[in-house]
């Protein structure tokens, strides 16, 4: 029945070739000479016509049964070049990240510890609820609510989502690091609400999605590891360019629901500006993050304020969507070019 959905067409062609192949069983025997009646009894007697269902097994497979993909040869390389070849690139951004932009490192003698446990507490923090998005949106998309998500009024998906990361955010930062359970439920519950919006990204590949994320990890990583081995203080300037910059960028993301579907130039301009200039801005907000995370252990530890790696763990959350988005983006678009 699969069959018969996908190619109407095959199984009434089938039909056409079993009536032409059974008429030899089938011949009147007055239409047969003398000589040809006992080459006619014979191939009665001995032969017998292939069944119908048969036949038509015989032309789907025709019809569907691809011959068999060569084995892979060693153009397509081992799975030990490509993660060297991974491992290379990783290093050699994270090398010449560190010597463009941090060419004048700490004259303290290294992070100190207290500052080193902030800024790995923070880091932790921020994997686990990088982690709880990523199940949190497999679940979501598993129940259907990917497809009901697409279906929605976009305008009334966008206000909602904006409604609900912003309020548990901000309640998030309201509360008290030592309310642990109000402080941890504001925490979840942000990062659900993210899951809810980044669960349509599970139509696609698997692969794909895994490799947006280690692209990912390695571009936060090698901009983490510049923000914290450079001075201090050093990129804490950039947090009102980079918040000019993020409104550029939001701006022209919104551009696809307000100009028409003429205006293909102006349109390929925003989605340019939208996806680089978003992986530049976010990219540079890590660097601001980072530093700031820094800076607040500092304060932290001479008690103007309370130590929250919580709050900190979100700002480099968000980094972590926006550069992941981004990178999805950028592979779905090379992945259809070739």
């Amino acid at each position: 029945m699969a069959f018969t959905l996908r190619q109407p067409f095959t199984f009434t062609a089938a039909l056409k070739r079993a009536p032409q192949t059974l008429s030899i069983s089938s011949r009147p025997f007055h239409h047969l000479t003398p000589a040809q009646r006992p080459a006619a009894f014979s191939l009665v007697k001995h032969t017998s016509p292939t069944p119908l269902p048969s036949r038509l097994q015989n032309a789907f497979k025709r019809t569907y049964m691809q011959p068999a993909s060569p084995a892979a040869g060693p153009s397509a390389g081992n799975l030990t070049q490509r993660l060297l070849y991974g491992a290379g690139i990783v290093g050699g951004t994270i090398l010449a990240t560190n010597l463009l932009f941090n060419r004048e490192t700490r004259e303290d003698g290294g992070m100190p510890p207290f500052e080193r446990s902030y800024l790995n507490e923070t880091f932790a923090h921020t994997g686990l609820g990088v982690g709880i998005i990523g199940v949190a949106a497999r679940a979501l998309h598993h129940s259907g609510w990917s497809v009901r998500l697409m279906a929605s009024n976009p305008w009334l998906v966008i206000g909602g989502g904006l409604a609900m990361s912003i309020g548990t955010m901000y309640g998030c930062f309201a509360t008290s690091p030592d309310n642990y359970i109000p402080k941890y439920a504001f925490w979840t519950a942000f990062n659900v609400t993210q899951a809810a919006f980044l669960a349509p990204l599970m139509f696609m590949s698997p692969a794909l999605l895994a490799r947006a994320g280690l692209y990912t990890v390695a571009m936060m990583g090698s901009i983490a590891f510049v923000g914290a081995t450079a001075k201090t203080d050093k990129y804490l300037y950039l947090g009102a360019p980079l918040l000019a910059g993020v409104a550029v960028v939001a701006v022209s993301g919104f551009a696809p629901l307000v100009l028409p579907a003429t205006a293909v130039r102006t349109l390929m301009w925003t989605e340019n500006i939208w996806l680089y200039g978003g992986l530049a801005v976010f990219g540079g907000f890590t660097l601001y993050d980072v530093q700031k995370v820094l800076h607040h252990a500092r304060l932290a530890e001479r008690g103007v304020m309370k130590r929250d790696a919580v709050n900190e763990s979100i700002s480099l959350e968000l980094d972590f969507i926006n550069i992941f988005i981004r990178m999805v983006q950028l592979l779905g678009m090379q992945q259809r070019k070739r």
